[in-house]
């Protein structure tokens, strides 16, 4: 097959032989299976591929009389990734008997691929209207706590539980009053190459002195990781904000935070116009706490989605805003006793180190 039309092609492409072993995988298939071509070359591809559907028939049939198969809405995994919602193209390969081609379309990655391309924009619109009321709700909350502190002056110790409820409730939505100001004003990034290690390293120490000072933080770092292309100080607020969540998940018990960070050449993440961009840097925060609730686990990105009694819900979704200004990618995958937040960063180009 022509290099350049099979390199080129937008989504997961794989050849298998007529004994169903992978003769090639494309660079998007490389990202979708997160493995190298070469690791994937003789593999079986029933052993590497998982799809949720009764093909075995419908699949030699199309073999046998050299026509497509289409497969809408199934579930297609890997065991390397938790199984994604695609469109399934299967169709022989002329000229050469017995090969099929496998195009496979990630309905859900591309529209979270869309969600994380605008995700600035749709952010601003779900808080706009806080971000709009915010001063006008903190003035009058600023006389509340006032009047509430001069009534608790003349007030016995039974009615002074009421006052302080007032003051410390005031005080609390002032507090996060100004988590969304704060989402709103963040400026854009200033990028220079950055040393992800350095950023981990001052995450880890600030968490260990404060809010996960009851936590064991691991870190499994590879030495050679090159350089970023980020804003350190921002990059430095988003492993905070990893890290106080697993510290909080773990609760007053604890637990253990593990620092990863590894190099996978093949991590492609195509933008919603149609523009293929490498991210080939990886960093992992992973926690052995409860894990997400599954009814928010797809949504923690969003603002105001929170996993936790008086959590704000805007921790994550500023990560999310962040790391999408890097034009990088954040996910998570998350079980009881496992959560895996991994952020993809793009490399800092040899030109832009000089």
């Amino acid at each position: 097959m022509e290099d350049s039309i099979w390199a080129s092609l937008p989504v997961p492409a794989i050849l298998v032989d007529a004994d169903d072993v992978i003769v090639d995988i494309n660079p998007a298939a490389e990202g979708f299976m997160l493995s190298s071509v070469k690791a994937m070359r003789g593999q079986p591809v029933w052993d590497r591929l998982t799809i949720d559907a009764p093909l075995e028939e419908a699949f030699e049939r199309a073999r046998t009389n050299t026509t497509p198969l289409f497969v809408n809405d199934v579930d297609v995994g890997t065991g390397e990734r938790a199984p994604l919602h695609c469109n399934l193209q299967i169709a022989p390969v002329q000229g050469r008997p017995g090969q099929m081609l496998f195009l496979i379309s990630p309905r859900e990655l591309a529209g979270r691929m869309t969600q994380s391309h605008s995700v600035k924009s749709a952010a601003k619109s779900a808080i706009g209207m806080a971000e709009m009321l915010a001063h006008e709700i903190k003035n009058p909350l600023a006389g509340i706590t006032g009047a509430a502190q001069l009534l608790s002056m003349s007030l016995g110790p039974e009615d002074l539980e009421l006052t302080d409820l007032i003051v410390n409730e005031s005080r609390r939505i002032v507090k996060l009053l100004e988590q969304v100001e704060q989402f709103g004003n963040l400026s854009q990034p200033d990028f220079r190459p950055v040393n992800v290690h350095d950023v981990l390293d001052r995450a880890r120490r600030s968490a260990l002195l404060g809010f996960g000072a009851h936590m064991t933080i691991r870190e499994d770092y590879d030495p050679s990781l090159p350089l970023a292309w980020g804003d350190q100080d921002q990059l430095l607020q988003v492993m905070q904000n990893l890290l106080k969540n697993a510290a909080e998940a773990a609760g007053k018990d604890g637990g253990t935070i593990t620092l990863h960070t590894f190099y996978e050449h093949s991590f492609r993440l195509r933008r919603s116009d149609g523009r293929s961009e490498s991210l080939p840097l990886q960093i992992e925060i992973i926690d052995d706490g409860p894990g997400l609730p599954p009814e928010i686990a797809a949504d923690v990105f969003d603002p105001f989605v929170s996993g936790r009694e008086n959590g704000t819900g805007l921790g994550l979704a500023l990560t999310a805003k962040i790391i999408s200004d890097h034009e990088g990618w954040v996910s998570v995958k998350s079980v009881p006793g496992r959560t895996v937040f991994r952020i993809s960063l793009p490399l800092a180009a040899k030109d832009k180190k000089e």
